[in-house]
């Protein structure tokens, strides 16, 4: 296996800058995640690192070698795409197979890795199938297939589970976390699901409009967001943004007004001087609300959603502000009753005018 490393990389199609400038290290056996909303420039990242796009400046290394002029067949890679892109007129073994045939890999050869390729995937009774005779999870299991007899040394994943449906999703999600266990693979994955992203990746890189956000390990984005973007885009359902005025500053840390839940003054923890006046967003997760919490605001239940062991609560300020909650007590809930939703101070995330944390 290998590390990837990625030192001011950029790509242009025209006069449009899609990478804006990437620097980025993944790690041998480390599994990377690319997430980011639609035209973010994920797959191109992913594409350029396989060959399939060429770099408009900077540099791409594998494994310390640099990758920029070779060829994508010599880079040592194996690319799983989200249509499949099986042959059909071969058999499930054939398509696995084809690669290596072509590579002139001895019969032999082909057939042990193809066999402990099948017994991994549970593979072996579609062998003699082809691919109009399989299901997409199978399609797709034989894509992931084909990749590992050729012993890569990094994998990529381009959306491979976006035309599965939900129960496929979750069992294929499954099924490559354990292989990249099993094969402690350099795996770069990209898409557009957080689930899938907070599920799988050792580390995520949030991209948007061709540059990176944020880098961490899922739970460090989930708990340390570094702006409104990430926060949003990490987590489901996503943060809620309360927007506020701050009043005052006290040994507390930052007093700040709700305009939009009643007026409601709260004490936020935050260390940093945040001047008076400034207009600030102040981030909670549906899943932090508490019923023994210090701090309350006022709303009004607009809708429930039950879904057995939570419930999801949306709800509305006086003044308009929105507010989604999530509650193991949903059953004592009312759409259209008043409701005092509460939560302790700690749990407040500040972001500022520029849209950046306060820490």
């Amino acid at each position: 296996m290998a590390e990837v490393k990625l030192s001011g990389v950029k790509k242009s199609f025209g006069s449009v800058d899609i990478i804006k400038g990437v620097d980025l290290t993944i790690n041998d056996g480390e599994f990377v995640v690319f997430v980011g909303p639609s035209g973010c420039g994920k797959s191109t990242l992913l594409r350029m690192i396989s060959g399939l796009e060429d770099l408009s400046a900077g540099e791409l290394t594998i494994d310390g070698v640099r990758m920029n002029e070779t060829e994508p067949s010599r880079r040592g890679i194996a690319m799983v795409f989200q249509t499949y892109a099986l042959y059909p007129h071969m058999t499930v073994k054939e398509n696995m197979a084809f690669a290596l045939k072509h590579a002139g890999v001895a019969k032999e050869e082909i057939e042990r890795k193809v066999s402990l390729a099948a017994k991994a995937l549970e593979l072996e009774p579609l062998l003699a199938r082809k691919p109009k005779a399989l299901s997409g999870g199978q399609r797709q299991r034989v894509a992931i297939g084909r990749a590992i007899v050729r012993d890569p040394k990094v994998f990529l994943f381009d959306e491979p589970l976006s035309n599965l449906d939900a129960e496929l999703q979750v069992q294929m999600r499954i099924e490559i976390a354990r292989l990249h266990r099993e094969l402690k693979s350099t795996t770069v994955y990209v898409t557009h699901d957080q689930v899938e992203a907070m599920t799988l990746a050792d580390k995520i890189v949030v991209l948007r409009a061709g540059k990176i956000e944020q880098i961490g390990s899922p739970l460090a984005l989930y708990d340390n967001p570094a702006n409104v973007f990430v926060a949003g885009f990490i987590g489901s359902p996503r943060m809620n943004m309360l927007r506020g005025t701050v009043v005052a500053q006290n040994a507390h840390g930052v007093r700040v007004r709700l305009p939009e839940f009643s007026d409601v003054l709260l004490d936020v923890p935050v260390k940093s001087a945040v001047a008076e006046g400034s207009q600030v967003l102040l981030g909670i997760r549906p899943k932090q609300f508490d019923e023994a919490g210090d701090c309350e605001l006022p709303v009004t239940i607009d809708l429930l959603e039950h879904l057995g062991s939570e419930t999801f609560a949306y709800a509305r300020g006086e003044q308009g502000g929105t507010l989604t909650l999530e509650t193991r007590s949903g059953r004592d809930l009312v759409a259209g009753a008043v409701y005092r939703a509460r939560f302790f101070s700690h749990s407040l995330l500040m972001f500022g005018e520029d849209e950046q944390r306060i820490y």
